[in-house]
């Protein structure tokens, strides 16, 4: 009985605890969370995020630590302290981050994610490929579109490129690939000396471009490279047309393995092949100048030859055109398509023709073969591109010329050049604008609707004539 008053007693006695509980004070961070900082090497990055905190010292009452990833490395750089102040030197691209903040009353701990984009002055720009007289010269303009720092290559490595330029190819690893590293193959038909890869953020020499093969050929003629992906799109993956033949970059790797996007061998077949190429979804399409073919290889670069279905009696034989000297053609997968043919008496022929190439039944219906309305203003130095609508646009000396195949329309651009031959074009992504080069400069010219070419944008001090160009935003 004694037991049983005790309990009751107990159990029926007022609980004296605090139910009035107060939240802890968070420290709130501002300024930080999913951001991108930019860090520029050999210059001081400092992130001062704004910090408030309820009834407390932040400074006095809060830790913080800042890490940042160095993947490559397989490492995190770790600093402590607040604001975060440091002279970078932890390499380019981007570098997943977090800031640690720690309630020193408590020990409670609060994470914010950032982002640290490692640059130089390099990062930013546009890069030309020229040549003076056949030697090869690699320049630097700055963002603000006037400074060039001409014949970087030589100024920075102190020796001189090949000769002969070709090419600018520009291998940028896709967000996925974060092993891996930017660089520039500087692409260029000197027999006596090969072509470089250079760092796309310093542009000092990482090695030859017979590298970039598990077994280099005796002689490497560069004809045209490509992204795997297509031209517009990013990947250390290269597809194009060397010595002729078709090389396709390897993807049986890890995409950060040094091998990644290494060329094999050539894709075995009795052909030689244009270096006017087209990737579509599923395959390759070109142009074989031993045979005189419209030629097609698989989605893997295996390849098929003329194994398409054609007309019994076409406009044109497309496995025997007759002409094997291809002057331009940019192909795409839905419909209306056109190449160019220049015979040695100077007439060039413009075929036009569809396909479809992606299924297992192949087609190639030819539309027509005629006499090219410009064909007196083709020459052996005549630059060619096309926009998104079938338009074109080509040189003939110092002038530049509209094409629509669609009415034969052809007329001559506003643009006055002075005399001086066109050696460069490039069309913008949205058809807008024309990049020409000419001795000395690069031009920008207004094609879009309504325009006719007018000079909007010129830049000076290029050595020589530019041969190509890339824009890094």
């Amino acid at each position: 009985m004694l037991v049983l008053i005790t309990s009751f007693y107990t159990s029926c006695k007022k609980d004296l605890g605090n139910y009035t509980y107060h939240p802890v004070a968070e420290p709130l961070i501002s300024g930080i969370t999913d951001v991108n900082f930019s860090a520029l090497i050999g210059d001081s990055l400092i992130i001062k995020p704004t910090v408030k905190f309820e009834g407390a010292d932040p400074i006095k009452d809060l830790d913080f630590e800042w890490r940042i990833l160095i993947l490559e490395e397989l490492r995190e750089a770790v600093y402590t302290g607040y604001p975060l102040k440091m002279l970078y030197n932890l390499g380019t691209g981007e570098r997943a981050s977090t800031l640690t903040v720690t309630d020193k009353r408590n020990g409670l701990k609060y994470k914010f994610k950032f982002k640290v984009t490692g640059t130089t002055q390099f990062s930013k720009g546009t890069l030309v490929l020229s040549s003076v007289n056949g030697a090869s010269k690699l320049s630097f303009i700055k963002p603000d579109d006037v400074t060039v720092l001409a014949d970087i290559y030589q100024t920075l490595n102190g020796k001189s490129l090949p000769s002969n330029p070709i090419q600018l190819y520009y291998s940028k690893p896709l967000p996925y690939q974060v092993l891996t590293k930017e660089e520039y193959w500087l692409l260029c038909n000197d027999p006596a000396n090969q072509s470089v890869v250079v760092d796309a953020n310093t542009f000092l020499k990482k090695t030859n471009f017979s590298d970039q093969f598990f077994l280099p050929p005796a002689t490497i003629v560069p004809g045209y490279l490509e992204p795997f992906l297509g031209q517009v799109q990013m990947g250390t993956v290269p597809a194009g047309v060397i010595n002729s033949k078709l090389y396709v970059g390897v993807q049986t790797t890890a995409p950060f393995a040094p091998d990644y996007g290494k060329f094999g061998n050539e894709q075995n077949g009795d052909y030689l092949l244009s270096k006017y190429f087209t990737h579509g979804s599923n395959f390759f399409f070109g142009f074989d100048t031993k045979a005189k073919a419209f030629v097609v290889f698989g989605g893997d670069g295996t390849f098929l030859g003329t194994k398409y279905e054609s007309p019994t009696v076409p406009v044109f034989d497309p496995r025997n055109v007759g002409m094997s000297n291809l002057i331009f053609m940019q192909t795409n997968e839905v419909g209306g398509n056109y190449a160019f043919f220049q015979e040695p008496d100077g007439v060039v022929y413009e075929l036009g023709f569809n396909y479809d190439l992606n299924g297992n039944d192949k087609s190639f219906d030819p539309v027509f073969k005629r006499v090219f309305v410009g064909a007196t203003l083709v020459n052996a130095d005549t630059k060619w591109v096309k926009n998104n609508l079938n338009v074109f646009y080509f040189s003939s000396n110092d002038k530049i010329y509209r094409y629509n195949p669609t009415n034969q329309d052809l007329r001559v651009l506003d643009a006055a050049l002075a005399g001086k031959k066109v050696s460069m074009l490039k069309i913008s992504s949205d058809d807008n604008s024309l990049t020409v080069g000419v001795d000395g400069a690069i031009l920008t010219l207004d094609v879009a609707v309504g325009k006719n070419g007018n000079i909007t944008k010129t830049i000076n001090g290029i050595p020589g004539a530019p041969v190509d160009i890339i824009f890094r935003k």
